[in-house]
């Protein structure tokens, strides 16, 4: 099926959008790969703060997300890989939505954004790192013309991860406006 994607406009986030990310991801399918529900706002802080540097510093970072009327639903971008396994320091781009935006090609436009944007940044290759049963961001990786390279079992929670790649640098298919 193919449809015209939704606006989404990305942005550095700001502190407020900590309190917006924590509101819209305490849901229980929201948080379902990533230890199963909302960490404390602190969290968040820590997390806004930290993006706001990786944009100062690579001209890049997870961008907060906003919808066509500018309500923050989720975040999108790009970071190093900075845990010991896997494909660490190369940069992973990755996506979160608030539960009510899934299933409306967000994720989709905004990580197309986001290889935009890194591509700009001179970053020659990403990975996305998905646990194997998180169907809808597996679906995501194959629309952005990823490929399975490696499979991982994540020390933490012990699932299955999968890693998924992208060359930047050869001559990608223009994105267009479906999905």
């Amino acid at each position: 099926m193919n449809r015209v994607l939704p606006v989404v406009r990305l942005r550095v986030p700001t502190d407020e959008d900590a309190v917006a990310w924590q509101r819209i991801f305490d849901h229980p399918d929201v948080m379902e790969f990533h230890g199963g529900r909302s960490a404390g706002l602190s969290v968040y802080e820590e997390l806004t703060a930290r993006q706001r540097r990786h944009d100062a510093e690579r001209g890049f970072c997870l961008w907060t997300m906003l919808d066509e009327s500018g309500r923050v639903i989720g975040f999108t971008g790009a970071q190093p890989w900075e845990r010991e396994w896997g494909p660490t320091g190369e940069i992973e781009i990755g996506w979160r939505l608030g539960r009510e935006y899934w299933g409306q090609g967000y994720a989709t436009a905004a990580a197309r954004m986001t290889l935009e944007r890194v591509r700009e940044a001179g970053v020659p290759s990403v990975v996305a790192m998905v646990v194997a049963g998180n169907t809808r961001s597996i679906a995501v990786t194959q629309r952005l013309g990823m490929r399975l390279t490696e499979v991982f079992t994540t020390p933490e929670s012990e699932h299955e991860g999968h890693c998924y790649r992208l060359d930047l640098q050869k001559p990608q298919l223009r994105f267009g406006d479906t999905e």
